[in-house]
């Protein structure tokens, strides 16, 4: 079995626990905090196939089995980039309510020593908790990340055709 490591990102956000936990399952619409990608899920519920799309629905970025839906506090799931032949990790978002806000802790378990799947995660999951604080704290990603996305809409064509949606029924 191959090595593996953990990734740890936390931040404390203030905003309500409801609407940190709408921004990370929320579905039918971009989620900022997550490189404005679209949740498509079987269903919100341990055992169900979820995918995180691109904005036209064309490409398939992750695709991942949930492993635990506790609303308002944890969601976990399996977690595999499309693009790479890397084996899955483990993505586990806990809330818990401070008297200073929502301390929103992102940890990524299991990620294949020097893999790329470890590469990306390890510099998207500071992103990812940084925008979901400027997400829920302000309503919009920072303009930086914004301006990211906004060219993301224009060049998905550059993903590869293995990450087609049609290569990744749900």
């Amino acid at each position: 079995m191959a090595e593996t490591t953990k990734a740890i990102f936390r931040v404390v956000i203030n905003g309500s626990i409801d609407a940190v936990w709408r921004e990370l399952t929320k579905q039918g619409e971009a989620q900022a905090a997550v490189f404005n990608a679209w949740l498509h899920a079987q269903a919100l519920s341990p055992g169900k196939k979820f995918q995180m799309r691109t904005g036209s629905g064309k490409y398939v970025m992750v695709v991942g089995e949930i492993t635990d839906f506790t609303p308002p506090t944890r969601f976990a799931h399996t977690f595999r980039f499309t693009q790479y032949d890397d084996p899955d990790c483990e993505v586990i978002y806990e809330l818990k309510q401070l008297a200073a806000g929502v301390e929103c802790t992102l940890t990524v378990d299991r990620m294949p020593l020097g893999s790329k799947t470890a590469k990306d995660m390890q510099g998207g999951g500071s992103m990812i908790v940084n925008t979901l604080k400027s997400v829920v704290e302000t309503g919009k990603p920072p303009f930086g990340t914004r301006l990211m996305y906004f060219m993301f809409k224009y060049m998905e064509f550059v993903l590869p055709k293995k990450s087609g949606v049609k290569n990744w029924p749900l």
